[in-house]
């Protein structure tokens, strides 16, 4: 705990439960909450606070973090850490903290949501009943029931969709390539071979890295044994879209739900629209293919308990009890 008197200033560049900043004043520290600021006006102002709260409205590069004199820790209410060179900051010593246990259930149930819909036809079937159409044969589904489900990554969020999926007697599989004797009630711990040979369904619940980016291409889907549906809840770009569309025409890919794409801005809450590209209207009209705007995490409750993990977080280590 932090035993200096002085109050840490801490700035929100991003919206938040208000949850988050009253937690945060309740131990000590002072809190300046401007969502609204923008880039520049930040660069201005960074050297006078202690801490920065932010979700994705911008990066925080080593050229912004070299302007924090003061900082010691930035927290991000959410999982992913692409925003922020953690690198730069960690060469400094500024700790940055992430919440993914805020919304790791929200985003479970979210993938399940749409993998429902996808097999189901649920969107197409609804579409066609508001217009007037009646059509069953053609919107019969399949079942998740004694279909093999790969998870790749067995974080957080892979963990509650395992969760949430063991009720429909469905085989799963988890390759994580960083760790280890993690099977468990809901999956069995495979190598990404076994993922190849066996997968009806692939989920991908890892976050965007260097490594990551564009994992899933033509070379990677053509691996696997069967024609597969995909469940992307995790960031656009770990998917190529271009390669993605290739292989829903050729039928190896039976089916996307789509969370994420590739075409969204940082901040998540618009499409670069200058860049998209025919492939996005191909997925737009392909009747075995879902898509939300970044939402998985995105409830009422996961609002809430993002904020209450992030500022537990923060006060066990620089909060300070008045």
């Amino acid at each position: 705990m932090n035993e200096n008197p002085e109050k840490l200033k801490v700035l929100f560049i991003d919206s938040t439960h208000p949850l988050l900043p009253e937690k945060l004043m309740g131990c000590g520290l002072d809190c300046d909450y401007r969502p609204e600021i923008t880039v520049g006006m930040v660069e201005k102002i960074i050297h006078l606070y202690d801490g920065i709260i932010i979700r994705s409205k911008f990066r925080l590069d080593s050229e912004l973090l070299s302007k924090a004199s003061r900082l010691k820790f930035i927290g991000r209410v959410g999982s992913g850490l692409e925003n922020i060179d953690v690198e730069y900051a960690k060469s400094r010593n500024v700790v940055c903290f992430n919440a993914p246990e805020g919304h790791r259930d929200a985003t479970g149930e979210h993938a399940v949501g749409m993998l429902l819909a996808l097999l189901n036809n649920i969107c197409k079937a609804n579409n066609e009943v508001r217009s007037g159409q009646w059509f069953r044969e053609v919107n019969r589904g399949l079942e998740i029931m004694e279909k093999t489900v790969g998870i790749i990554g067995y974080g957080n969020t892979g963990k509650c969709f395992a969760r949430c999926l063991s009720g429909f007697k469905c085989n799963i599989l988890a390759y994580d390539k960083y760790k280890f004797n993690y099977s468990d009630q809901y999956v069995t711990e495979s190598v990404m071979d076994d993922l190849f040979e066996n997968c009806d369904i692939l989920s991908i619940n890892i976050p965007l890295t260097e490594e990551t980016e564009y994992l899933i291409n033509n070379e990677f889907i053509n691996q696997f044994k069967k024609d597969i549906y995909i469940v992307n809840v995790s960031r656009g770009k770990i998917i190529n879209t271009a390669d993605l569309v290739e292989n829903l025409k050729s039928g190896k890919i039976k089916g996307a739900a789509l969370d994420v794409l590739e075409y969204e801005k940082s901040s998540f809450e618009e499409l670069h629209r200058n860049n998209i590209k025919d492939d996005y209207t191909f997925l737009l009209e392909h009747p075995r293919v879902i898509l939300t705007p970044h939402i998985a995490g995105w409830t009422h409750e996961s609002n809430k308990r993002l904020a209450s993990v992030m500022a537990d977080k923060i006060i066990e280590s620089f909060g300070r009890i008045n």
